[in-house]
């Protein structure tokens, strides 16, 4: 059967997801958002102590998983420099030459927040040509933050309460045009927002499930342990996340993508063809590929964390992944028809 896609819904659950700054870490505005977002959907859940949500989609039995995770890639100040900019470290898979010139707000411990840009260092090309057109950006020498305030040295910038160890995120810059979806965090905010419609397209055409399914919003996945812990009784679990696309992939931003492998290892034999089945059956655009060697998925933190399950993967092509990330409204249909198709199996 097929299910209405409600893409309406869809993108402004996204827009939602994006407009709150979730770096590895900063969980608690993201995992309020998620609990209101599900209550309005009139789910139940549950929220994990390391900043997770778990919501359950009913169903007895054997129980799916079906995760997405809220956690976005990001920077955290290393230390603070001698004239008052902020010397950087990467959250997650962010690297320099995917964020110099972005806009950036900084929040520190005590709850304040500032705002600035990532820029070079000597930063002026009018100035500085040989320096910036021949050395690569680079946390360590080169990057660093600017922050839009009256600082000159580290002890200015001390005096706003800015310390080492505080959080850095970057302007998603969200914006639509003839389709494409181009936005920073479409890894994995995207996802999260397929599976929000899903589950309202559960609760309007009041579907019972034939097992018991759990919708597991997880954090730190970026960093590799988001599903860390599962629910009792979980058999099977299918991560959606982006599907990266480049030369050597089949995928592509108009499908969805079924996982066949990661930088680790590969997906489980027989869910994988299990979805790819049901793609079949619900004449979903899809297609098979294979991740190496920078990929993986919260699938893996679960495996390796020695759970006894089968797990699979499946997500929107998506281009320029970890950077300004662009993919297409009909992905997010494709992966919401296979979902739905998959869960009402």
């Amino acid at each position: 059967m097929m299910y209405n896609f409600d893409e309406k819904y869809c993108l402004e659950a996204f827009e939602r997801l994006i407009k709150v700054d979730s770096t590895t870490g900063q969980y608690e505005e993201i995992q309020s958002l998620t609990c209101k977002m599900l209550e309005e959907l009139g789910f139940s859940y549950t929220v994990t102590h390391k900043g997770g949500v778990i919501a359950d989609l009913g169903g007895e039995g054997n129980a799916l998983v079906v995760t997405a995770h809220l956690d976005d890639i990001g920077l955290m100040v290393r230390k603070i420099n001698a004239d008052g900019t902020l010397n950087l470290c990467s959250v997650g898979g962010l690297y320099p030459f995917y964020c110099v010139t972005e806009n950036v707000r900084v929040y520190t411990r005590d709850g304040r927040v500032y705002t600035g840009a990532v820029c070079r260092t000597p930063n002026s090309i009018h100035v500085t040509e040989e320096e910036l057109r021949t050395a690569l950006p680079d946390y360590r020498t080169n990057v660093c933050v600017v922050l839009d305030e009256n600082v000159k040295t580290a002890a200015d910038t001390r005096a706003l309460g800015i310390e080492t160890g505080d959080m850095i995120a970057l302007e998603p810059r969200f914006t639509l045009a003839n389709g494409y979806i181009k936005s920073r965090f479409v890894d994995d905010k995207a996802c999260v927002a397929v599976v929000l419609t899903a589950m309202k397209a559960l609760r309007d055409n009041n579907i019972k499930l034939n097992r018991k399914v759990y919708a597991y919003f997880a954090a730190y996945e970026e960093i590799g342990h988001g599903t860390t812990w599962l629910p009792e009784g979980v058999r099977d679990m299918l991560a959606l996340d982006i599907a990266p696309t480049g030369p050597d992939q089949n995928s592509d931003e108009h499908k969805v993508s079924i996982f066949a492998k990661d930088s680790r290892f590969p997906y489980h034999w027989g869910m994988t063809n299990e979805l790819r089945g049901a793609a079949i059956q619900a004449k979903v655009d899809y297609v098979m590929d294979i991740f190496t060697p920078h990929y993986g998925t919260d699938c893996d933190g679960s495996v390796l964390a020695g759970y006894d399950i089968r797990h699979a993967a499946i997500g929107p092509g998506t281009a320029n992944s970890h950077g300004y990330e662009r993919t297409h409204i009909d992905g997010l249909r494709n992966t919401f028809a296979l979902l739905m198709a998959y869960m009402t199996l």
